[in-house]
């Protein structure tokens, strides 16, 4: 299953097993040196990851944020100064000077893989 779709090619990195990602919540992990957050977004069915740094502070705090949608769109909101970022594109939406990286999502045999 993909959240995401990309165009480019990926490597795939196993990050954790499903049951470490809390429904409806989010995570992190440690690939290749960067911090990953990762979200079971268990009400739509679907699993996002983008990077864990916020970029308005730098804080490693966005897999801590609470996820929801605004106008259909997945989201998640930084715990810190509620900056709130699409699941899909990582672009900000309350403020057009920020934006996070995303990545694809696969998960399979109840393990999680994010594609770099």
């Amino acid at each position: 299953m993909y959240s995401n779709e990309t165009t480019q090619k990926v490597t795939w990195h196993k990050a954790c097993h499903v049951d470490d990602i809390p429904e409806d919540g989010g995570g992190c992990a440690l690939i290749d040196g960067r911090q990953i957050a990762i979200f079971n977004f268990s009400r739509r069915g679907e699993w996002f990851a983008t990077d864990n740094q916020c970029p308005h502070r730098q804080q490693m705090a966005v897999s801590r944020g609470m996820i929801g949608s605004q106008d259909g769109e997945p989201k998640v909101a930084c715990p810190f100064h509620k900056k709130t970022f699409s699941l899909q594109t990582g672009k900000c939406l309350n403020d057009e000077n920020y934006e996070i990286g995303t990545f694809p999502v696969m998960v399979k045999e109840n393990l999680v893989y994010i594609g770099i």
